[in-house]
Formats: structure tokens, sequence, C-alpha cells
């Protein structure tokens, strides 16, 4: 998943904005799709534990998977 979300990343930002409005548009550059920037930028904007990060981050990837099949 972690390729398919960085090769998606463009199309996702958007997405990821909206979802965590704390994250701000230089955050979402410096990210790149990168998981492991995305995952280490949530712990710092909304203190949470590594743990709680990757909970968010693979219940996003799940809900946009569901919508991306939605749209085909």
């Amino acid at each position: 998943m972690h390729d398919t979300f960085k090769s998606k990343w463009n199309n996702i930002k958007g997405e990821a904005k909206i979802h965590w409005s704390k994250l701000t548009d230089d955050d979402l550059l410096r990210i790149e799709g990168e998981k492991d920037k995305l995952i280490a930028k949530l712990q710092e904007r909304y203190n949470c534990t590594k743990e709680e990060a990757h909970q968010q981050f693979d219940q996003f990837v799940d809900r946009y998977n569901t919508k991306d099949e939605e749209r085909k």
C-alpha cells in the first residue's frame, strides 16, 4: 500500500488536508507521500502516539480506497 499511497499522493493530498485540518500546506509538501513522514507529522500536530497516528492513517487510507472504488 505504501507505494500506492505515494504514487497517489497528489490526488490524496487535498482530502488529507480536509481530514487533518491541522496539517499545513507546507506540511503536506514536505510529507511527499511518505507514510512515515505523515505519521510523524500527525503525532506532532495532534499530540498523539505513533500507534494512534498509524490507526488514523489506516482509517484514512481505507476510507480513500472505498471512495476510489465507488468512483470506478
